[in-house]
């Protein structure tokens, strides 16, 4: 990991925290409208993660993630406050051109078949899907917010590099190298990107 990261990646607060939980370790993307039409792309492969709460929707999840969001939720901080807690490495980049390799993911991550498929045919077909090794710094870095991280997009500069001395590895690594070895056999014959 770098010694500071200045770029942060915005996702759902409860996937996030599903991250830094370990109870996931992937990433599937599509893309922010803000884009363009090459759509999504792996612009850094370390980035803090930036928790959003915009899209957040219970339909768009499985079913047992209810206890997640209700937790996310009860600890959102004030308007105006952001709070980095966790940087991502990126480790593997998939990206998806068949929809039927997602059932294969199914129980590694939070989101809903429906939402998945959702985003698999917004505009043209394909996801992207990032195996991560996930990082947590204790307690969380907070920042001011500002309009400058506004907008449906994946990837915002912060306005300094945050440090990353403190941070430990959310699994060990055995426990990482099974996971990031079963996600690898349920992606067989997608496209490494």
């Amino acid at each position: 990991m770098q010694p500071a990261l200045s770029m942060a990646f915005k996702d759902w607060a409860v996937i996030c925290a599903a991250l830094e939980s370990g109870r996931q370790t992937l990433i599937v993307r599509k893309g922010g409208i803000h884009e363009g039409q090459a759509g999504f792309r792996v612009a850094h492969r370390e980035f803090w993660l930036f928790p959003t709460y915009m899209h957040e929707a219970a339909g768009g999840l499985v079913e047992d993630a209810a206890p997640l969001i209700r937790q996310v939720e009860a600890h959102r901080p004030p308007a105006g406050e952001l709070r980095l807690s966790v940087a991502a490495a990126v480790t593997d980049v998939f990206e998806l051109a068949d929809e039927t390799v997602l059932a294969g993911l199914s129980g590694m991550h939070l989101w809903s078949h429906r939402t998945l498929s959702e985003r698999f045919h917004y505009c043209r077909p394909g996801l992207f899907v990032l195996i991560v090794r996930v990082y947590r710094t204790m307690p969380a870095i907070v920042l001011p917010d500002s309009p400058h991280f506004a907008g449906c997009r994946s990837w915002v500069e912060l306005p300094t590099a945050v440090p990353t001395a403190h941070l430990a590895p959310v699994l060990a690594d055995t426990e990482f190298t099974c996971r990031q070895l079963a996600i690898q056999a349920a992606l067989i014959g997608a496209r490494s990107a």
